[in-house]
């Protein structure tokens, strides 16, 4: 009986080392978890047992229980004492004040180690994985990821990421844009949480950095650091607008990013379905920015109060419906782009000649 005992142990440890090599986790950690599991078993049995210790060979897997007694002349709490005279006789090397383990294995102790030992790998094992997982994921936050759609569930999209899965809410979906099932697209990982069912990880197609890391994965200068994005507008679906900056006087930023004949925008813009992006030379003089931030326009003054944030733009009167877009698009995009409240004018407005005189201020 005992034999077959410490086979099932010597089992045991084996199968421990092998959870060690394939799941890389800590043999040592999965044996002290059973030990408090199983000591939390010992107090149902032996009432609150504060001097209880549970231990298991780390060599054959045997499981003992040991009450921890103190050496005193005379015995008050037998369960937590032991009187000297008997000591002399179990343990001849104690003295008084010694404290000495005695064994109180029970006798259906293994039956209750096999179990409790068979719970707790399940548990640490799954939580092991799931704090790989998450750790994994929590290393792509704020960055892009390529994921599978798999269906739609009501408005939102269950996406698969690899070894976990997403989802796309619809708030973080660009309006319009509709996949199909297979269909492999680029999300930014917005948040990653640990939870007891693995990691939750929110993903968006509007979020403005999701362009940012796509111009760092498609242009080398963006992604090496020659060219900085300084700043980015985005409408999602419709329109982005980008500052750009290059601190190599031999580098031009804007035509790194556009490439030649257009392939690098136009790569992005693909994955995007259509979203129209517009890459401005960023410049510390804000008016200077803001007249580009404007672009297409074309734009007669500019001028701008850094401290209040906010700036007069004048442009020619056959400008003002470009620089103002499309309800009110550019202009808005050019604010949130320069941090500036933009007022626009045309020409015959700034001089009182208009017949209708109109202001135009969009905000971030």
């Amino acid at each position: 009986m005992k034999a077959k005992k410490e086979v099932g142990n010597r089992e045991l440890i084996e199968a421990l080392n092998q959870i060690e090599k394939e799941k890389n986790i800590s043999k040592e950690i999965l044996l002290e978890a059973m030990e408090n599991s199983l000591l939390a078993a010992c107090r149902n049995q032996f009432g609150k047992a504060d001097n209880i210790v549970v231990n298991i060979n780390r060599e054959n897997g045997a499981v003992s229980v040991f009450a921890e007694k103190e050496v005193v002349e005379e015995v008050e709490d037998p369960v937590v004492q032991m009187s000297l005279a008997e000591a002399e006789i179990k343990y001849p090397t104690s003295s008084l004040g010694d404290i000495v383990r005695v064994e109180v294995t029970p006798e259906n102790f293994g039956r209750i180690a096999a179990q409790k030992a068979k719970q707790v790998v399940v548990q640490k094992i799954r939580e092991e994985e799931r704090k790989v997982l998450y750790d994994q994921y929590f290393e792509k936050e704020k960055d892009i990821v390529t994921g599978i759609v798999q269906r739609y569930v009501g408005n939102n999209v269950s996406i698969n990421l690899g070894k976990v899965d997403a989802v796309l809410t619809e708030n973080e979906q660009v309006k319009g844009e509709r996949f199909r099932p297979t269909e492999r697209i680029k999300l930014y990982i917005v948040e990653v949480k640990d939870t007891t069912k693995g990691p939750r990880i929110t993903v968006s197609r509007t979020h403005p950095e999701l362009v940012k890391r796509l111009f760092e994965a498609e242009v080398a200068e963006v992604k090496d650091g020659t060219v900085e994005i300084k700043s980015i507008a985005r409408e999602a679906g419709s329109r982005t607008k980008m500052a750009v900056y290059s601190e190599n006087p031999d580098v031009d930023p804007v035509g790194a990013c556009v490439g030649l004949n257009g392939v690098r925008v136009n790569a992005i813009v693909n994955e995007l379905r259509g979203e129209k992006i517009d890459i401005i030379n960023w410049s510390d003089d804000p008016e200077v920015l803001i007249e580009n931030a404007l672009s297409p326009a074309k734009v007669v003054s500019v001028s701008a109060n850094p401290e209040e944030k906010t700036a007069q733009v004048i442009v020619p009167d056959y400008q003002l419906s470009l620089a103002i877009g499309k309800e009110g698009q550019n202009a808005r995009l050019a604010a949130r782009l320069t941090g500036y409240k933009i007022d626009i004018k045309s020409e015959s407005q700034a001089n009182g000649t208009a017949s209708d005189e109109m202001e135009y201020a969009e905000e971030e």
